[in-house]
């Protein structure tokens, strides 16, 4: 993937421009900010202008679900590069994603995600996975930002939901706050997985309803993944058939 990043940024000039005047105000902003707020804004601003140079029009739906000072985890299905962008620019919460570490060296993002607190996840390191979900579990707690999971890991191949991982659910659990399920449509087609074309077209992204956690317990995970993964589905417009 991160060569695949880089590509996109060589293959598209507008795209180019936009993430280093974009990430030089980000860096800016975190001079003047450490809690992440301001460059989070600053992200938003940069992901609304990306989807508008590359011709992705965006339907959100369900907004009035959540509130946008509210602590959530929130998780999403991935399809696609371009869902990053997607939910920056369109879900009204200071949020923070568990991020890969290899996205960190990517030029400019790979700034901005240090600089906006995002969190590092190594995935070969299950020890350190299990550390990094307490510090995303007390950073919803103390500072009231929420986090964004993408649960199935990595992209779909083939643009159909995969099983979802229980990071979500036991972040969720541990922080005891709701989980909110996101279904995204139509990146795919935008930036389909091993592309650096990016083309104009339609995107959706749906909100569903949040599930409470209070009562739960982590070894409830699983079957609170099987509910998070069943709600995503639902919300998709080819539920009937990724519904497994």
């Amino acid at each position: 993937m991160l060569q695949t990043l880089r590509a996109i940024l060589i293959a598209d000039p507008l795209i180019v421009l936009a993430t280093v005047v974009m990430g030089a105000i980000s860096w800016v902003a975190s001079l003047r900010d450490r809690t992440g707020r301001l460059p989070h804004q600053v992200a938003r601003l940069w992901a609304r202008i990306l989807l508008f140079v590359s011709g992705v029009q965006v339907r959100v739906e369900g907004l009035d679900r959540i509130q946008p000072d509210g602590g959530y985890v929130f998780a999403a299905n991935h399809l696609s590069l371009m869902d990053t962008p997607l939910v920056i620019a369109y879900i009204p919460a200071q949020f923070r994603f568990l991020a890969k570490r290899s996205l960190f060296r990517v030029p400019f993002i790979g700034g901005h995600l240090k600089r906006a607190g995002h969190i590092r996840v190594d995935r070969e390191d299950p020890r350190s996975a299990v550390k990094v979900m307490g510090v995303a579990a007390e950073l919803i707690r103390k500072d009231g930002i929420s986090i964004l999971v993408f649960p199935e890991g990595s992209r779909s191949e083939d643009g159909k939901l995969q099983e979802f991982k229980e990071g979500a659910a036991y972040l969720a659990i541990k922080a005891g706050v709701p989980v909110v399920p996101v279904a995204i449509s139509g990146t795919h087609a935008v930036l389909p997985p091993g592309s650096v074309l990016v083309r104009s077209g339609k995107a959706t992204l749906r909100i569903g309803h949040p599930i409470p956690t209070g009562s739960l317990q982590l070894s409830d995970r699983a079957l609170l993944t099987r509910r998070i993964r069943e709600e995503v589905a639902a919300l998709l417009p080819e539920a009937a058939s990724v519904v497994r």
